[in-house]
């Protein structure tokens, strides 16, 4: 599969790190979202499980399924001219084991256009990482809080084990992935983990030490009318779209009872 012109690439990626240029990235889902997210500049787009939350609104990122994330990678993947697409390994095909990974990373690069996967857990997936690398198939690591292994680890709590974290995150780069995810780790740690590792770090709810941070699209924008109390500690609201688009939304609902919607033909389209 060829890059696009002027497309970012693993190569580039990495080399954003050697020169400390900070790496932005945003999980996207669609092709509109995806196409002004590369349009504003991110580095890199994640098609993230975690659709099966936020655009399905499922309690945990368990339900989504391989043809799921493939249908979204398609349509992000095509958006794409810049950005770097990776797309999350749905559960359970890396669970599974090396030979269904690797399956299921093939026919995600296979009927996408993304360059990239990633895999979630640490030292105890590092042979699976392995063998999608030896396949061909480039992969970004996820260490420290794992959405998929969640039931096991009772909840979504900060991970303080440093030992842990530290022989999980290089398992993981000695297994061939070319950056790694560090989600809901202690600042310093992820910090201390970013100088020691030569691949980069992408920080969620772990700092600004990192090489890079991630956001998910609709904590960015608050797309979901939620109060914004309720985002994550770690995300920040840069535009209130939820509440805008629900206002439009009633709006339009008042002019329709009151058949002011949608008007006369010299008036139709127009502002109120």
């Amino acid at each position: 599969m060829a890059n696009k012109a002027g497309a970012n690439s693993v190569l580039k990626i990495l080399e954003m790190k050697k020169r400390g240029e900070k790496i932005a990235v945003v999980t996207a889902y669609d092709y509109p979202t995806a196409r002004m997210a590369d349009a504003a500049g991110l580095d890199m787009l994640l098609v993230g499980d975690s659709l099966a939350t936020v655009v399905q609104g499922r309690p945990t990122t368990l339900g989504a399924t391989l043809d799921q994330m493939i249908y979204h990678a398609e349509a992000v993947a095509r958006a794409a001219e810049r950005a770097l697409v990776v797309v999350d390994v749905p559960f359970p095909y890396c669970q599974l084991g090396p030979d269904e990974a690797v399956r299921a990373c093939a026919r995600i690069l296979k009927e996408t256009e993304a360059t990239a996967v990633k895999i979630e857990g640490g030292a105890s997936r590092a042979e699976t990482v392995r063998a999608v690398v030896a396949a061909g198939i480039p992969v970004v690591g996820h260490c420290g809080l794992v959405p998929q292994s969640v039931k096991a680890l009772g909840g979504y709590k900060v991970q303080r084990d440093w030992d842990q974290l530290l022989e999980d995150t290089t398992a993981i780069q000695e297994a061939g992935a070319f950056a790694v995810v560090l989600e809901c780790v202690e600042r310093e740690h992820a910090a201390e983990l970013s100088k020691r590792l030569t691949i980069p770090t992408i920080g969620i709810g772990a700092g600004v030490g990192c090489d890079g941070q991630v956001l998910v699209f609709h904590d960015l924008f608050n797309f979901s009318e939620k109060d914004p109390s309720e985002t994550p500690k770690h995300a920040r609201v840069y535009r209130d779209l939820g509440g805008l688009i629900g206002e439009g939304f009633r709006e339009y609902v008042a002019d329709v009872k009151a058949e002011r919607f949608p008007g006369d033909a010299e008036s139709f389209g127009a502002k109120k």
